[in-house]
């Protein structure tokens, strides 16, 4: 079959391909479990934790105020999950990213780790913090 427009004449239905063989780019890693948290963590303090699995965390930024160059601190309270009622007014919490949970929820509240405490039981010089035998 022939189409109407003198320049397409040449050219035939059966030589135009409806569907695209055109692949999607391959991922640079198919099979990886790699999660990128492009968010910086949020750390905050519980202020609240009366309602049923669910904590209200201060968490305090500091932003430079852009007329007087100023850094200003910005405190924000936020709603976080907190599935076994394990936070109490005072704790330190990190907040993560997660589905919304309710209108105001959309954090998950996980325990604070220090980053600058070591790791594996040592003390800052060097010396493992083990109990004493006449402790026991």
């Amino acid at each position: 079959m022939l189409l109407s427009n003198p320049f397409l004449q040449s050219l035939s239905l059966s030589n135009l391909s409806l569907t695209s063989s055109a692949k999607p780019p391959p991922t640079p890693f198919p099979h990886s479990r790699l999660t990128i948290r492009a968010l910086k963590p949020i750390h905050g303090k519980v202020i609240c934790h009366t309602n049923d699995k669910t904590v209200n965390v201060r968490v305090i930024r500091y932003a430079i105020n852009p007329k007087y160059k100023k850094r200003m601190r910005v405190v924000k309270k936020l709603q976080a999950h907190d599935p076994e009622n394990k936070f109490k007014v005072g704790d330190l919490v990190t907040l993560e990213r997660c589905r919304p949970i309710s209108k105001t929820k959309h954090h998950i509240a996980v325990p604070y780790v220090d980053p600058h405490t070591p790791k594996g039981g040592e003390s800052a010089d060097g010396v493992l913090n083990l109990p004493l035998q006449s402790a026991q």
